[in-house]
């Protein structure tokens, strides 16, 4: 295929703050792509250290940026680089994601017998803070229906990082973009309703990778706004899938409620830990105690607190005495 007449891809880069961070490395991914017909949007939150300058100082026209006034919210700034895309496809990759110099190229090739799928899938690698690899998934769902895709997502054998994901721009903007409640998984309803409603294309090899590090922003976000918008979700795969809807939702009450445990295990405070630990058995119809996924662990802590409290009572009675 000629280079001339190869469809424009849009690489959108939402930042803030990074520039002594990811950003650099993240910029130099996007723009060592061997795909030639490239455009690649800096969106930048309103930062207060050298984005500006460092994106500047590139001198590449692909390059388009774009400053905010001031700092809106990270969705907002998503959707942002989404309006902005000109692209025939899209990707929104994070300011401390990574895409190997092949990952547009390998998706355009693949594309090629059916240019109106809704999304473009690779394997994925997630890397920790220095780059360095933790664990890594091939693409390998052969099949093509959303429930089987839905089903392997939710039993963790594939992957829907964004970093590996090719956009239909057209299609992603008609679905409305990147949105949900609580804009928790806002990435993943977006990836399920296009592969859903325009099928997709998988591509095996390993060529992105999601970062870890300490400081992500849903890192911080409360245990009981991701119990909604994982129902939310849930609720919206078993709408796109509905031959399989009790399959789904039975798979999807373990997968998130194993998710929302494990985010409440972290909370340091014994009593808002086991509050926490409530909130999520009630949401997802009381089907997986904590008991399921931490066995002992649990009850030992538990018991473990009790004692404390006991003996901090103990302590105040002698005290009125």
């Amino acid at each position: 295929m000629n280079t001339e007449i190869r469809p424009l891809v849009t690489i959108g880069i939402p930042t803030y703050n990074h520039a002594d961070a990811y950003l650099r490395e993240t910029l130099r991914c996007a723009l060592e792509q061997t795909y030639s017909n490239l455009e690649i949007i800096v969106a930048d939150n309103c930062s207060s250290d050298e984005t500006e300058g460092l994106v500047r100082d590139l001198g590449d026209s692909r390059v388009r940026y774009f400053r905010h006034e001031r700092n809106i919210p990270p969705n907002d700034n998503f959707n942002f680089c989404l309006q902005q895309a000109r692209g025939k496809y899209f990707q929104l990759l994070h300011d401390d994601d990574t895409i190997d110099s092949d990952f547009v190229e390998l998706c355009m090739q693949a594309v090629e017998v059916r240019p109106e799928v809704g999304i473009i899938r690779t394997g994925a690698r997630i890397i920790d803070s220095h780059g360095k690899t933790i664990s890594e998934m091939e693409n390998n769902t052969d099949d093509k229906s959303a429930e089987e895709l839905f089903i392997k997502w939710l039993h963790s054998r594939t992957w829907m990082f964004l970093c590996a994901v090719l956009f239909n721009t057209a299609r992603l903007k008609e679905c409305g973009g990147f949105n949900s409640k609580h804009q928790l998984f806002q990435d993943v309803l977006a990836e399920f309703t296009l592969a859903a409603r325009y099928g997709w294309v998988d591509i095996p090899a390993v060529k992105a990778g999601f970062r870890k590090h300490a400081g992500q922003r849903t890192a911080a976000a409360r245990v009981d706004q991701w119990c909604e918008d994982s129902i939310i979700l849930l609720r919206a795969m078993c709408d796109m899938a509905p031959i399989r809807r009790n399959e789904i939702w039975a798979a999807g009450l373990e997968h998130f409620s194993k998710h929302n445990y494990d985010l409440a295990s972290s909370i340091r405070s014994p009593v808002d830990r086991y509050s926490v630990y409530l909130t999520v058995y009630r949401t997802f119809d009381y089907a997986y105690s904590p008991l399921r996924f931490f066995g002992t662990r649990a009850y030992r802590r538990l018991f473990t607190w009790l004692g404390r409290v006991k003996r901090f009572m103990r302590g105040k009675t002698r005290e009125a005495y």
